[in-house]
């Protein structure tokens, strides 16, 4: 076994490996049904599985010739760095503001942030106010729905800029 079939097989043994961790979790929750039959250990078990399988599927294919057409990814084994980063601090804003500027406001920013990094990753940065404005529109109007949908139809609180429930 190559070097890189060993190192496909350690991806393969730790998606494995967190499949497992996950699993005795979900065993360590209670199966008692709730709404529609579907107890709280449900999902955990779902993505357990999933794991698992995939695990299993990386192994059998880093043993059957290794991943297949990994030579032919344009700079992946490198990374965007600067992209990362964008990224980065979009999901740490997000979590940093939600409570401050309410649900919509901070996904909105995480949006506008990974667009960024995206684009850089591209190669196409657009830096100008006008295109921070116009990704902020969009960021505001993918989340808001989001925001009304699990507050006023679900009546699940999520952190709002207001107590109206509205924004």
């Amino acid at each position: 076994m190559g070097s890189a079939a060993l190192r496909q097989s350690a991806v393969a043994g730790g998606v494995l490996a967190l499949g497992a961790l996950l699993a005795a979790g979900a065993i360590t929750i209670p199966s008692a049904a709730g709404y529609a039959g579907v107890g709280p250990n449900f999902l955990p078990w779902v993505v357990a599985v999933g794991l698992l399988l995939c695990g299993g599927f990386l192994l059998w294919e880093a043993n059957s010739g290794g991943f297949r057409q990994m030579d032919d990814l344009d700079g992946a084994g490198h990374g965007h760095w600067p992209g990362f980063v964008w990224v980065s601090a979009g999901i740490l804003a997000n979590a940093a503001l939600i409570t401050t500027i309410g649900f919509i406001l901070s996904c909105a920013l995480c949006f506008v942030l990974a667009v960024r990094g995206f684009t850089s990753a591209k190669g196409r940065l657009d830096l100008s106010t006008r295109a921070w404005i116009t990704d902020a529109l969009i960021g505001m109007a993918i989340a808001a729905p989001v925001f009304w949908m699990f507050t006023q139809a679900l009546a699940i609180n999520l952190p709002g800029l207001t107590n109206t429930g509205w924004l």
